[in-house]
C-alpha cells in the first residue's frame, strides 16, 4: 500500500485551507489592528474624545462670557476637523482592506481563466 500520493494530496488541500485561514482570519485581526493603532496615534493630535468630554467648560479656564463662547467654537472646529481626519482613515482603510481581500480571488480568478485569454472565433 502507497500513502504518499494520499499523504500529499491531503497536505495540498491543507496548506490552501491554511493559507486562506492565514490571509483572511489572521491578516484581518492584524488589519484591525493596525486601523485601532492609527486612529489611537490620530487621537493623540485631535484629542475629539477629551474635546467632547470638555466641551462646555470654558477653554483655558477662562470663565468669561467670551471665553465660554470661543470654547464652544474652538471645540466644535476641533471636532469637525478631526472627525473629517478620522473619517479619512476609515475610508482609507476600507479602500485597502477591500483590495487586499480581492488579491486572492483575483489570482485565483486569473489562474482558471487566464490572463489575455480572448476567444477566437
Amino acid at each position: 500500500m502507497d500513502f504518499a500520493p494520499i499523504y500529499l494530496l491531503q497536505r495540498f488541500f491543507y496548506r490552501i485551507g491554511d493559507f486562506f485561514h492565514h490571509w483572511y482570519i489572521d491578516g484581518s485581526r492584524v488589519f484591525g489592528d493596525r486601523f485601532m493603532l492609527t486612529l489611537t496615534a490620530a487621537d493623540q493630535s485631535f484629542a475629539v474624545a477629551i474635546t467632547l468630554r470638555h466641551f462646555f467648560e470654558p477653554l483655558y479656564k477662562d470663565y468669561s462670557i467670551i471665553g465660554r463662547i470661543l470654547g464652544i467654537i474652538f471645540r466644535t472646529g476641533r471636532v469637525l476637523v478631526g472627525g473629517v481626519v478620522y473619517l479619512f482613515i476609515a475610508a482609507a482603510f476600507a479602500v485597502i482592506y477591500i483590495i487586499w481581500l480581492l488579491i486572492p480571488v483575483v489570482a485565483l480568478w486569473y489562474a482558471i481563466v487566464g490572463i489575455g485569454y480572448t476567444a477566437h472565433t
